[in-house]
Order: C-alpha cells, then structure tokens, then sequence
C-alpha cells in the first residue's frame, strides 16, 4: 500500500481547505473561540513546514548539520517546557529534556536499530523529543500546581519529621506522574484502538506491516522510557526546590 503519487496537487489543497474552512465555521458556530483559531494555525503550519522541509533537505544529507538541527529542536523544546511550567529557574528543565534523550538515543544508535544518519537521527528523535517535552512541561506545571493548592499538606508532614524534599515528593509524585498517561495509554491500546503516525508512514511508504509493527514498538517504548527519566528528573528537580514559584505564597512557608 502506497500513497497516490499525485497527492501533492490541487486536490490536496481543496480538501485541506475545504476542512479547515469546516472546522471554522464550527468555531464561530459555537462558543468554542474565534473563527480564526483554525486557519490562523493552518496557515503557520503550512508555513513552518515549507521552511522546515527547505532547510532539512539539505541539513539532513550532512550529520553535522543534522547535528545542528537537533540542538536547535532541543532549545526550542526547553523553551517550551520552561514557559508552560511557568516556575522560577525554569531552565533547568534542559537537565530532565536531556536526561530522556539520554536514556534512549545512545541505545539506538549503539545497537545500529538506527543508523547513524542525518535522515534517520532527526526524525527518530525529533519524535522522541517532542513526546518527551510535552511530559515534562505537563509533570513540571502539575506539580508546582500541587505544592501550591497543597502547601497545608506539605507542612503537616513536615511536623511528622519529613524532610523538605520527601515531603513535597510525597504530594507531587501521583499527580505529575498523570503526565506519562497519555503515552501509556496508547501504547496499551496501540493496533486495537489506534494506529500511530509511525506505523502508519511505515506501512505506507513500505507495504510491510511487519516492518511497520517493528518500527512502532521501537518509537512507543523508547517513548516510554525517555519520559519516565524525564519525568522522574522532573519531580526530583522540583522536590528539591531547584525549581519552584517563590511568588506563590502558598509556596513559600517551607522555603526557610
């Protein structure tokens, strides 16, 4: 099974059009928000991929430029991470973004599953990074929203003779951990309820479910993994007070 090898055309662009212009008119049908909320994203879209594939058709055919790309695509994730979390040393984040990729990508590369290529290391962590990226934003602000809603519950355990760190380890842990569902889930879930994007170009651009079904283990499970160190490197972070909102003045009685 291939793509239909005229898909870039008019028709694409009619269609594409046809469901955004759709989708707007839902919009402005509804109190979901304004009627440029969709075209407005589309077009950024069409926009930043035109860029993106100008640049990486000649970046990738080299590995030190592809080597570039991927330290762009790093900074802009803990720029990411580090706005939503909305906290104080926020940068640090970069640490918990680089302990994931860590974890998995030398791995990858070691075992030759993905060579070490310009065309095939970007994407592979391209897709790594941003799954790994959404974790810890999501970790990071739901665990500094805990601490500040729960402070009273941080200094009842501090009374019972928990230390600063466990005590906020404590009340952080389940609830930053809800960032590792969505991930879970599909990997539960994955060929019964959902058919992930990499499977799909797979089997797509190969025919091969076999190969396509490889191909999307490997992507869930190093997904898995680079976001519990992520994860974990978040809460430890945060625990520890590195990063924290000291404008909350729930936050601030524990900080002596």
């Amino acid at each position: 099974m291939q793509l239909s090898p005229h898909l870039v055309g008019p028709t694409l662009m009619v269609v594409c059009a046809a469901m955004v212009l759709a989708a707007a008119a839902i919009y402005w049908s509804t109190a979901l928000g304004s009627a440029w909320t969709v075209p407005r994203a589309a077009v950024r879209a069409v926009l930043q991929l035109v860029a993106v594939a100008a640049v990486l058709a000649s970046a990738l055919s080299n590995l030190r430029t592809s080597l570039v790309v991927l330290a762009i695509m790093f900074v802009a994730a803990t720029v990411t991470a580090a706005r939503r979390s909305r906290s104080n040393r926020s940068w640090l984040l970069a640490v918990a973004l680089a302990s994931g990729m860590i974890s998995v990508v030398p791995l990858l590369l070691s075992t030759g599953l993905v060579p070490i290529t310009g065309i095939a290391i970007v994407p592979i962590a391209g897709i790594l990074l941003g799954s790994t990226m959404t974790a810890v934003a999501v970790a990071a602000r739901r665990a500094l929203d805990t601490l500040a809603t729960r402070a009273g519950e941080v200094e009842a355990l501090l009374s019972l003779g928990f230390s600063d760190r466990l005590a906020r380890m404590e009340i952080i842990g389940p609830t930053a951990a809800d960032a590792l569902l969505p991930n879970l889930d599909q990997t539960r879930t994955v060929g019964v309820v959902t058919l992930p994007g990499a499977f799909v170009g797979v089997l797509l651009s190969t025919g091969s479910a076999m190969q396509a079904g490889a191909v999307q283990i490997l992507i869930l499970v190093s997904i898995l993994l680079s976001q519990t160190c992520a994860v974990a490197v978040t809460l430890e972070l945060i625990a520890s007070g590195k990063i924290n909102r000291t404008d909350r003045a729930q936050v601030s009685p524990w900080r002596r």
